[in-house]
């Protein structure tokens, strides 16, 4: 009993100064999202376990198919999805959402879809999404198989919707 004791204290006083980078990837990406979204002044996300759950169903069936690109409109009504992909092992969470956040430097405010710099609004579409005042909630999910790593993350409401202001 006395072990177990000491054994949990020690535990407790390791865990109380571990650092930041220990969060968990999916805090992690919840922050990210929000720091981009407070440039903007923009309510930050609150993290849905549902749309997480959605989110790692199409992962899973991304890995299971080896199937690239995103899922019917019909299956996530109301929902908006990012995705990514890359090498397994390769990525860390931070890289993955930064591919996202990168398309920022394409990204004008404007009313949807004239919203790029390029004047084509899919190269900011997965910026926009995670910008998005209309957006409320996002779930996400990592999913690998033997080659790939697949990101996926749901919102709700979707947020790239034409003739909606960005952000």
């Amino acid at each position: 009993m006395r072990i177990r004791i000491t054994i949990l204290f020690s535990l407790a006083l390791l865990s109380a100064g571990a650092p930041a980078a220990a969060q968990s990837w999916e805090a992690q990406a919840l922050a990210l999202h929000n720091r981009e979204r407070a440039a903007f002044r923009v309510a930050p996300l609150a993290w849905d376990f549902g749309l997480a759950g959605a989110a790692d169903a199409y992962a899973s069936e991304l890995v299971r198919t080896g199937r690239w690109g995103h899922s019917p409109k019909a299956t996530r009504p109301g929902q908006g999805e990012n995705l990514w992909m890359g090498t397994v092992g390769a990525y860390r969470i931070e890289e993955m959402v930064g591919g996202w956040i990168g398309e920022r430097r394409w990204f004008r405010p404007g009313v949807f879809p004239e919203v790029s710099t390029t004047g084509n609004w899919i190269d900011v579409g997965h910026y926009t999404q995670m910008v998005s005042s209309r957006t409320t909630r996002v779930g996400c999910a990592v999913r690998s198989s033997g080659r790939w790593t697949y990101l996926v993350c749901r919102y709700s409401p979707s947020g790239n919707v034409d003739g909606r202001a960005m952000p």
